[in-house]
């Protein structure tokens, strides 16, 4: 005689090879030096097809789903200080993958010496004293970045200083990384970077400006000005993607706005997609921007 299977285990069953093909239908890596074989943390991960990316985390692993679209694609690796990597892959499980990143070669400009009597301090961008309604929060790997301008063309030094209002709400002292971006993209849009070292800062408190002192690091500010960016990051061995969302909800710390200028100046980035200019405006035509500033050495 034969027996009847019950519903909710034929239901189990015939749910057994989807789960299977989804579980194994993924890519999963560290993203190392290609000499120390140290990892790589916070570097960006896209498909160039699939439309989708993830981050690694602060020990270079990431994890995201498999081809879905396409039956191959490109891994496109990229992240501050290294040369950026692409590898072909073809659907089906792609696990424990090892990338390896080559340092950039970053030539350092001339060392100029001048006498502290002929160098003063200059700050650029916002200058306000309220945040604007609203708030400006992004996924881990994504960015916003400010473009503090020279408007009366000083003779600029060194950045000294970087400074994010961050908002009340939100946690306030979830870690993200400094961005300093040169404004010679497509558009004027944030290219090639500044700041080529890792940092990474956390706010003790929101509802005030945050800074960082970034004089050790000899950044030279461009005449015309520059942007400064937050990057949202994940801290841990925590992992995020942009389809593993149930692994982890991002809910970091938040900027305010300011509706200083009449100009858009605030760009943001997303993992695959690539920066976009932000041109929102309230009702009396001011433009929604990031609440950023910087302070630089300005030569008499």
């Amino acid at each position: 005689m034969m027996k009847r299977i019950p519903f909710l285990a034929l239901w189990v069953l015939l749910l057994l090879p989807a789960l299977s093909w989804a579980q194994e239908n993924r890519i999963t890596g560290r993203v190392v030096d290609a000499k120390t074989k140290d990892p790589v943390p916070f570097a960006s991960i896209s498909l160039r097809e699939e439309g989708t990316g993830a981050l690694t985390n602060e020990y270079g692993y990431f994890q995201l789903a498999g081809l879905e679209k396409t039956s191959q694609d490109s891994l496109i690796v990229m992240t501050l200080g290294y040369d950026r990597s692409a590898i072909f892959i073809k659907r089906g499980s792609t696990e424990d993958l090892i990338v390896e990143l080559n340092k950039r070669f970053i030539e350092l400009g001339d060392v100029k010496v001048v006498s502290k009597d002929k160098i003063k301090a200059l700050e650029l961008g916002s200058d306000a004293k309220n945040p604007g309604e609203g708030m400006i929060q992004g996924l881990p790997g994504s960015q916003y970045a400010f473009f503090v301008k020279n408007e009366k063309q000083k003779k600029l030094g060194n950045v000294r200083t970087v400074s994010f209002y961050i908002g009340e709400n939100g946690f306030p002292r979830e870690p993200f990384r400094v961005r300093i971006y040169k404004a010679d993209g497509n558009y004027n849009a944030p290219n090639t970077d500044l700041l080529t070292e890792n940092v990474v800062v956390s706010a003790s408190r929101g509802g005030e400006w945050y800074t960082i002192d970034l004089s050790t690091y000899n950044i030279k500010a461009p005449e015309e000005g520059f942007f400064v960016a937050m990057e949202w990051i994940v801290g841990g061995d925590k992992f995020y993607t942009t389809n593993f969302m149930d692994n982890y909800t991002p809910y970091g710390q938040i900027m305010r706005p300011t509706f200083e200028f009449k100009e858009s100046r605030t760009w943001s980035y997303t993992i695959g997609k690539g920066w976009n200019l932000l041109t929102l405006a309230n009702s009396a035509g001011r433009r929604y921007n990031a609440m950023i500033k910087a302070e630089v050495d300005m030569y008499k």
